[in-house]
């Protein structure tokens, strides 16, 4: 009996410590999706895939962009393409019609609120302000990935009107 005691004795506290830890393992799973894209985030890639599965690098072969979600659910968006150039006058009031052109298709920013879906694969910005106007004041739902330090999601409608299916990708930063 003792014997049986001694055993029943060490085995209590290793099965209190396997418990604890599933339960904390348990309590890390449900950390929800939106507590994992809270933060800061730098653009990899910008690409439009069209229907043959080319790619259009809409920002050239290094966009520059910072992506950042709150914790009270507003995120701003700013990409840039890499290599922008300069206006000749060094006044953005005193733009040529070209280099205003160039200027906005080397862009793309837009800033709100956003939800993610129940399931936790599709977050929707509620664009308030957009460097793109036609989308201020819409909801563009994407699906999305997240897979360690990288967040990857789907624009089902590019800005640019082609027959395409936008890809964003972005790192979360430290």
């Amino acid at each position: 009996m003792n014997g049986l005691r001694a055993r029943a004795i060490a085995i209590v506290p290793a099965l209190l410590l396997i418990l604890a830890g599933s339960g904390g393992a348990a309590a890390e799973r449900q950390d929800t999706r939106e507590e994992k894209l809270v933060g800061t985030w730098s653009l990899v890639l910008v690409d439009n895939v069209l229907p043959d599965g080319g790619r259009i690098h809409l920002y050239g072969p290094e966009p520059r962009g910072l992506l950042l979600f709150d914790a009270a659910g507003r995120y701003s968006l700013q990409i840039y393409g890499a290599g922008r150039a300069k206006f000749a006058s060094g006044d953005k009031g005193e733009g040529t019609p070209e280099e205003n052109g160039a200027a906005v298709r080397g862009t793309n920013a837009h800033f709100g609120r956003y939800a993610l879906d129940a399931a936790g694969h599709s977050v929707t910005f509620r664009i308030e302000h957009a460097l793109f106007p036609n989308w201020e004041g819409t909801e563009q739902k994407r699906s999305f990935t997240l897979v360690g330090d990288r967040l990857k999601y789907t624009v089902p409608t590019p800005t640019t009107g082609q027959a395409a299916i936008g890809e964003v990708e972005w790192k979360r930063l430290p």
